[in-house]
């Protein structure tokens, strides 16, 4: 199978009164055998956090940890002493690694908190952890790179032979997607409105994995916002 769709109705979903999740992938009390990942992205969960709530001090490890608000403010604190508070069009990296603690809350007292949380799984365990945030400006019918495996390349970077991208079009406007690597596959979240991609109509937080095309054009029915993450296709 070159493709693979997932509708937003079909994510799993998890209701706990100060948050609000869907989930495009397994994750949580939720499992599907069928979204276990894609390749190395192993979760793209989609937040709603009450105003002064959220995630007290926990910890990860060897996981590549991408946040990407939607709406509102989140404020953040690690034990490496990283504190700060990432907004919409910012871009926030954390590298797991060997371990780290951190807090995650709405840093609003009246507002609700929107944002997308992907995890990449590293291409090697162990790594020295490391905290990134990044502002970016999107552009208008083009893409705008805000990961990518080098650290001197726009955007932030991660260990992974990954990119992510944002883009908006216009109406009646498309894009081109080219890959970066052969061997990768390529997924796609539809933020915001109404795309046609390889003749599949996708709806807002719709989805589509893509593993065959070098090159996938994406042509907007609606004006459009747009997630898409580029990954390997390992298998763990």
């Amino acid at each position: 199978m070159s493709t693979i769709i997932h509708r937003a109705n079909d994510r799993g979903h998890a209701n706990h009164g100060w948050l609000k999740a869907n989930h495009s992938f397994s994750f949580g009390q939720w499992y599907d055998p069928d979204k276990i990942q894609f390749g190395a992205l192993r979760v793209l969960n989609d937040d709603i956090v009450a105003p002064s709530t959220g995630f007290g001090r926990h910890p990860h490890d060897n996981m590549e940890i991408i946040t990407i608000p939607l709406s509102g403010s989140l404020s953040h604190e690690d034990s490496m002493g990283n504190g700060s508070t990432i907004s919409v069009g910012e871009v926030q990296v954390m590298s797991a690694g060997t371990g780290i603690f951190h807090t995650e809350k709405n840093a609003s007292q009246s507002e609700e908190v929107c944002l997308f949380q992907v995890w990449i799984i590293p291409n090697k365990r162990n790594h020295e952890p490391r905290y990134d945030q990044i502002k970016f400006e999107f552009k208008a019918n083009s893409l705008t790179q805000v990961v990518s495996p080098e650290s001197d390349d726009e955007g932030t970077w991660i260990h992974q032979n990954a990119w992510i991208h944002l883009a908006q079009i216009d109406k009646n406007n498309s894009i081109t997607y080219s890959k970066k690597d052969q061997k990768n596959g390529v997924y796609i979240m539809i933020i915001e409105g109404e795309v046609n991609i390889l003749d599949e109509k996708l709806e807002k937080r719709d989805a589509i994995g893509i593993l065959d095309e070098n090159e996938t054009v994406i042509y907007a029915n609606q004006s459009v916002q747009l997630l898409i993450i580029e990954v390997p296709m390992i298998n763990v």
